[in-house]
């Protein structure tokens, strides 16, 4: 099999894995499987498991055989390396504005369950795209210095993958938040500041 289908194969495997154990339909089994107290420990596990079985996909070009594509060189690679690092910056901002601890699973293990409702976040980042931590993994993958066949196919399928993705959270979304994230829709783009390449959530 050649290494672009095997790791376009790997990803679409973790891709399908990981959106369902997202869903809100994965979350309600394990509750009837294990109880409530599944909850304060769910998004940890989910987190952890998803980061491991990320590790092999991403490795995975490194091991295939391979083929140089191009090597972007002194200055350019000082832009190329200024996006990557605003990139992670938008991440960790993104992060920090939605509650990392919450996000990463860690707030759950040590406080009781919250049983106000939800918060949509649509102040800083979020006033500008609709999800910037995917605008963020997007910025940060697509200006890698030296590219090869497999990191490129790497970039297709992990691309193709966070809009498929986007998509699926925007349906569990809009079900948690209604007419209030169908409004956020209208004035806020998905991904791309200004740009909307992507139906609204209210046109799902």
């Amino acid at each position: 099999m050649p290494p672009p289908l095997i790791i376009i194969l790997a990803v679409f495997v973790f891709g399908l894995v990981h959106s369902w154990l997202a869903s809100l339909e994965a979350r309600a089994i394990a509750r009837r499987q294990f109880g409530p107290p599944v909850d304060r420990v769910y998004r940890l596990a989910y987190n952890f498991f998803a980061s491991l079985t990320l590790l092999p996909v991403l490795v995975l070009p490194l091991l295939l055989p391979d083929r140089h594509l191009y090597t972007i060189t002194f200055p350019w690679v000082l832009l190329t390396l200024t996006i990557q690092v605003v990139a992670l910056v938008g991440l960790v901002i993104g992060l920090l504005q939605t509650g990392a601890m919450s996000f990463l699973g860690l707030r759950q293990l040590v406080e009781p369950p919250d049983a106000s409702p939800p918060q949509l976040v649509v102040q800083g980042l979020y006033r500008w795209v609709r999800h910037p931590l995917y605008t963020a993994g997007l910025l940060f993958i697509w200006p890698l210095p030296v590219m090869t066949v497999n990191l490129l196919t790497l970039n297709i399928g992990l691309t193709v993958y966070i809009l498929i993705g986007a998509l699926f959270e925007e349906r569990k979304l809009l079900r948690e938040f209604g007419e209030a994230y169908v409004e956020y829709c209208r004035r806020t783009p998905m991904l791309i500041p200004g740009f909307r390449i992507i139906r609204d959530a209210d046109s799902h």
